[in-house]
């Protein structure tokens, strides 16, 4: 039985994988790590803690969905005691993704800014597509509820990498994502990537190519959290027999 750590469990995603753990075979929830004090029920004999390194003694393998300078203090107490791990947390600044690059060098660590299946082959389109529609304009439209924190999503930038990589392109040099006032024509090679909020929106993305006479959108939207618990408890499972090394959704799903 593989003893998992949820860290981040009184978020949206960290609620819905208690309660999916609870329902998979050969794996069981061992650990919580919570910011403040539990405000929900808790099944017997599993361990509420608020401190890293105690979190990390409980636990053979972690699911990560915190936030940013929550993931970083587990980052930096993992390097003292390694375990895998899986993060879905977005947000990250350089600091904190360079952090995840030198844990991932003494353990297993898979980083997915979306854990579903559909994002991941969404992804994989994107870039096949901005191989192909030479002279076609990107536009990346991503939506969310109310509430999420950082934009543009983890999702949309991951999906305006995969386009920016299909065109040999560096994402932060062409990379927009506001347009306000008098701005001149769109150039050649822009790839916009802009964020809607509003309401209860679980998650919807749209990478258009766009041309003269025609155009093509991909899109994919989440109706349900649990795509994300699910993908992640999947994640969890291939990833605890790797070697150290930095994996991304698609390793797992081998796309």
């Amino acid at each position: 039985m593989i003893k998992v750590g949820v860290y981040g469990a009184s978020g949206r995603v960290g609620r819905l994988l208690i309660d999916d753990l609870a329902k998979t075979e050969g794996m069981e929830l061992a650990v919580i790590h919570i910011r403040k004090e539990l405000s929900f029920p808790l099944a017997d004999g599993i361990t509420v803690t608020n401190d890293a390194a105690a979190f990390l003694e409980k636990c053979e393998i972690v699911i990560d969905f915190s936030l940013p300078e929550a993931a970083q203090i587990l980052f930096e107490e993992a390097l003292k005691n390694p375990k895998p791990i899986v993060s879905g947390t977005t947000g990250f600044d350089t600091h904190q993704l360079n952090l995840l690059k030198t844990v991932s060098e003494q353990m297993p660590v898979l980083h997915a800014t979306n854990m579903s299946l559909g994002v991941a082959m969404l992804s994989k389109l994107v870039n096949m597509a901005a191989k192909k529609l030479d002279g076609f304009d990107i536009e990346v439209v991503e939506m969310h509820h109310r509430h999420k924190k950082d934009a543009p999503s983890g999702t949309a930038l991951t999906l305006a990498e995969s386009a920016a990589a299909g065109r040999g392109l560096d994402l932060d040099r062409v990379r927009v994502s506001g347009r306000n006032g008098n701005i001149g024509e769109r150039t050649e090679d822009e790839i916009a990537v802009m964020a809607l909020r509003g309401g209860d929106i679980v998650g919807r993305h749209t990478v258009g190519f766009y041309n003269d006479g025609e155009f093509i959108e991909l899109n994919h939207t989440a109706t349900s959290r649990n795509t994300f618990s699910k993908g992640a408890i999947r994640a969890a499972r291939w990833l605890i027999s790797k070697e150290s090394g930095l994996y991304s959704i698609a390793d797992c799903l081998e796309l």
